[in-house]
């Protein structure tokens, strides 16, 4: 496949390629633990907001959903998702769509809705200076709110939600999700170290699931401060593409 200009190819995490445009977000560790936090085997999930479409190729690499419908705002990353469907051979199994979250409507409700959404507010923040980082970043195409709400209305009663998003705005994630009828049922901080406070929260929910939170002990990415070596569950979390049993939950 032809590269546009300004784009380039890794190959990342279960022998993928990935074309990413260098302006714009790249491959994170974000989304890597995002997909290892989806647990189960779902026959038609839905993604908010694609971006590359990484997380949902994992999600089909592994087996952990047979269909991915992901919906873009952004033209040009809608696009980058059904090239990187198409380099990877995952066509038929991803459909990139183009369109805003809280307009679309689909045909069937959904096993499973997960998200990577905007973590800052409009307002906030200094804007940057790409369209396309700022849109990612910034909640300019809809807020927290907006993603709760819209996951809720996709999804099938007992559907699960996965959602990985920044501490600093945990409290307005679980009211969206509560305002939205669905339950929070297992939560994990993430540190780069034993010595950092967290960088990211991992938010599975429940589309009508009752009261009952499971709050696992927390994820340490890294064995010390310098950063260079990763801990055993950061290690199985990039073997297997999962997180360790007991950061699971077997119900809810």
């Amino acid at each position: 496949m032809k590269l546009k200009d300004g784009e380039r190819v890794d190959v990342v995490n279960d022998r993928l390629s990935l074309i990413q445009n260098k302006e714009g977000l790249t491959f994170g560790t974000d989304a890597l633990l995002l997909a290892g936090y989806i647990s189960g085997s779902f026959s038609r999930a839905l993604e908010l907001g694609s971006g590359s479409g990484i997380i949902s190729m994992l999600l089909l690499a592994r087996d952990k959903a047979m269909h991915v419908d992901a919906l873009e705002v952004q033209g040009s990353y809608a696009e980058l998702t059904e090239r990187n469907a198409e380099y990877n051979s995952l066509s038929d199994r991803l459909t990139a769509i183009h369109t805003d979250i809280r307009e679309y409507k689909a045909a069937a409700e959904y096993d499973c809705v997960f998200t990577n959404p905007p973590y800052m507010k409009a307002t906030s923040g200094k804007m940057n200076g790409s369209s396309m980082k700022a849109i990612a970043r910034h909640e300019l195409s809809g807020d927290i709110y907006d993603f709760c709400s819209s996951a809720s209305r996709l999804l099938k009663f007992g559907g699960s939600f996965f959602a990985v998003y920044r501490p600093d705005r945990l409290t307005d994630l679980i009211d969206a999700m509560r305002a939205s009828k669905t339950e929070p049922k297992r939560m994990t901080f993430v540190h780069a170290d034993t010595l950092s406070s967290p960088s990211m929260v991992l938010v599975e929910g429940r589309r009508g699931g009752r009261c009952g939170l499971k709050l696992t002990r927390p994820l340490i990415i890294y064995t010390d401060g310098g950063h260079g070596e990763y801990t055993d569950d950061m290690n199985y979390i990039m073997e297997t593409g999962n997180f360790p049993e007991d950061f699971r939950i077997k119900n809810g």
